[in-house]
């Protein structure tokens, strides 16, 4: 062949690479390549030890006998690769969980040969999903599973009770209803908080918990001292389980609340001036510790309090994993059978609750099963709200001024006027110093009081503001459900 008949290097990258790969782009511009019938995606400007889409390329190329070329052709034939991907149609990539057609659920196995779990609420099946239809995006935190089993009958659903202390029955389907929705990529969970007395295996009960869903390799991690080393953590995986927590400081806490609900991390492109980076993130959260402290009224309501007791029988570490080893199949298999069978249940969904999604879901398992979770769910929340309460000066003091106030009345009054009868009523005859963080001022009393009006609520107290021609104002009211018994506990 003539020297001007023969391609350039980069053309023949570039025409091997469209022939034996798929490219396609995300909503934030990142472009991925995915082989053909299979359904892993990765990032083409990934530049990682292992996985990375380059070498993916320089392995296929050399194996197929097509030639081995130097990095200059590579990068000129994924720069023109990736700007003609730009005009493809946008298609998102997932982590472990992914919506699929027709209702359907998927849950990535994490193998090498692409098999993963279709969810349905007719059953599931293992198989290999279009890639159309499901792009799997992995890391180094994405574990293998097990194939799980077929016709169970409920058994893997007794074995991982049996490893696990759980306190009661209610804490047991709690735990359930929480791995159910972890398999659901549209369902925001609550935070599981796995607490109790030393040696009660908290974090062995947490481990086999997130292993469920992410393999063996799942692990808990200790939480991390700054907010973007958590959320770099948490867009690596699905489950994100924290250990042994002792303190929560509020930049913790709110970056928690964001977690679990969902939220949007925007910070600069590197290597750039004006572009950004959008980062989308909403998984599930677990924690352990024996106490944490005080908890704010917002991460109260995105909690999930799971109480442990401690076993009559100890055994070795390594006998409790080989057993636990063994028996994931089968556990995997009995939750998605569960699992299932609680997608094909109507339930009425509950409007007075903030994580509407989970007591929809724990009153799908009722139906489904009898269990009582949404009851038990409820409990929780009102355990929480006394945490809440017991923890904080302010919230008693108002249940106190309230338990005064005549049931279906209100009373109204500016900011500072609200911190003069508070202040006053907390100090009292004897004229007790204010605490450490007492609002300084009507402004702080005020968004202290909003971030309270749940827990507030949760006991018959409504806070309400507003403005009138005179300026702005709080009002107090209290419910005429509420008897005035329950307010003086305070």
């Amino acid at each position: 062949m003539a020297d001007d008949e023969k391609n350039p290097a980069r053309e023949v990258i570039t025409d091997y690479a469209q022939a034996n790969f798929r490219y396609f782009r995300t909503a934030d511009g990142t472009v991925y390549a995915q082989k053909n019938g299979h359904p892993v995606a990765r990032p083409i400007r990934s530049q990682g030890t292992t996985g990375s889409h380059r070498q993916e390329l320089m392995v296929g190329l050399y194996r197929d006998g097509v030639g081995v070329f130097n990095g200059t052709a590579l990068k000129e034939a994924l720069d023109l690769i990736e700007a003609l991907a730009l005009t493809e149609d946008v298609q998102p990539v997932h982590i472990r969980v992914a919506p699929g057609f027709d209702g359907a659920t998927w849950l990535d196995l994490g193998r090498d040969d692409g098999r993963s779990v279709r969810i349905h609420p007719t059953g599931w099946e293992i198989t290999i999903p279009d890639p159309r239809e499901v792009c799997w995006r992995r890391t180094q935190l994405t574990g293998e599973l097990p194939l799980p089993a077929k016709d169970t009958d409920g058994k893997g659903i007794d074995l991982l009770l049996g490893l696990c202390n759980f306190a009661t029955a209610e804490t047991e389907c709690l735990a359930l209803a929480w791995l159910i929705g972890c398999l659901g990529p549209s369902v925001p969970v609550p935070a599981p908080f796995l607490t109790g007395p030393q040696g009660a295996g908290k974090s062995t009960g947490g481990r086999m918990l997130v292993r469920i869903v992410e393999g063996m390799s799942g692990d808990l991690r200790r939480a991390p001292k700054d907010e973007e080393n958590l959320i770099a953590a948490v867009a690596a995986g699905w489950v994100t389980a924290l250990d042994n927590l002792s303190h929560m400081t509020p930049d913790l806490s709110d970056a928690m609340c964001c977690i679990v609900t969902g939220a949007e991390n925007v910070k600069r492109a590197l290597f750039t001036d004006g572009d950004v980076f959008r980062a989308r993130y909403r998984r599930p959260l677990l924690l352990t510790g024996i106490d944490v402290g005080v908890i704010r009224p917002d991460l109260a309501e995105r909690l999930l309090p799971l109480r442990l007791e401690r076993p009559r029988v100890r055994r070795t570490e390594a006998e409790l994993w080989n057993e636990y080893a063994e028996a994931l199949p089968v556990i995997l298999g009995s939750l998605l059978d569960l699992t299932v069978k609680v997608r094909a249940v109507e339930a009425e969904t509950p409007t007075d609750l903030r994580m509407a999604d989970f007591a929809h879901l724990c009153a799908q398992l009722d139906a489904a099963t009898g269990f009582g979770a949404l009851a038990a769910y409820r409990a929780s929340l009102d355990d929480l709200n006394d945490d809440v309460i017991e923890g904080d000066l302010l919230a008693q003091t108002v249940l106190r001024h309230a338990a005064d106030i005549e049931p279906g009345t209100g009373q109204r009054m500016t900011s500072t006027e609200w911190l003069h009868c508070l202040s006053r009523l907390y100090s009292g005859e004897d004229f007790r110093p204010l605490p450490k963080g007492w609002p300084t001022t009507g402004k702080v009393l005020s968004d202290r009081l909003k971030r309270l009006q749940p827990t507030l609520a949760a006991r018959g107290v409504l806070i309400d503001s507003g403005r009138t021609r005179e300026g702005r104002y709080i009002e107090m009211t209290r419910s005429p459900a509420t008897p005035l018994h329950e307010q003086q506990a305070f």
